[in-house]
């Protein structure tokens, strides 16, 4: 059998649409993850503590920012995590303001994906379908998706359970004896959220509001689309 043949044969076995099915959430949910731990470190950064920079966390590449088991659960139920950037909250000069904000940055950073995305969704769905090509149409999915899981992402990081996101901004309401006593127990949401994950408690409520909320930023596709019509005309 000839390479060519046996090239063929393979193909013929092997579902591309599969593949690019998983492409089509890996690449959005890498996106995501990385500009969301990114926003976490420069915030960090920019309010006086250094140590995700010198633990080389300040950087586009996502393999730094990678937990496995929250990418797969990125992909497949478009809700997951990443690793961690370290955040020294000693180096701030008010700890509480600047952990809350440190942690308010990465749910930001997403709304702002979703609102950006959105409107490239608009701005680029008259000139790639009329083009016609399946190339054109797996970029808008992608384009689309990433919106979605970006709006999920922030959704999920805000819920105030430790050591998601919500739960930092939260705390920081509180006096600093409650503050540093919640603190101790941080591990123990890691295992609630688990479960809480798990056992897809959290499904229902978290699709009603991130589908909600993306309902509602939609309006930047149309914006992007009412752009594109009139550069169109």
């Amino acid at each position: 059998m000839s390479e060519i043949s046996a090239w063929e044969a393979i193909r013929g076995r092997f579902d591309f649409t599969a593949l690019l099915s998983i492409l089509l959430s890996v690449i959005p949910s890498l996106v995501c993850i990385t500009l969301h731990e990114l926003s976490h470190g420069l915030t960090a950064y920019l309010l006086g503590d250094d140590t995700a920079k010198r633990a080389g966390r300040l950087t586009l590449n996502p393999i730094k920012h990678l937990d496995l088991l929250g990418l797969v659960m990125m992909v497949v139920a478009h809700v997951g995590w990443a690793k961690p950037v370290p955040v020294n909250m000693m180096n701030f000069k008010n700890p509480k303001r600047g952990m809350a904000l440190t942690s308010l940055a990465g749910p930001l950073s997403n709304v702002l994906i979703t609102c950006v995305f959105f409107f490239l969704y608009g701005l680029l769905y008259l000139p790639l379908t009329i083009k016609g090509s399946a190339a054109g149409d797996y970029l808008l999915q992608m384009i689309q998706l990433t919106a979605v899981i970006s709006m999920g992402y922030a959704v999920f990081n805000l819920i105030p359970i430790p050591p998601l996101d919500g739960s930092k901004v939260l705390f920081s309401l509180v006096s600093d004896r409650a503050y540093y006593q919640l603190m101790r127990y941080e591990r123990y949401g890691m295992i609630l959220l688990y479960a809480l994950v798990f056992t897809n408690l959290l499904g229902a409520p978290l699709h009603t509001a991130i589908s909600f909320l993306a309902d509602k930023f939609f309006v930047f596709a149309q914006w992007g689309f009412a752009l594109a019509s009139r550069l169109y005309v």
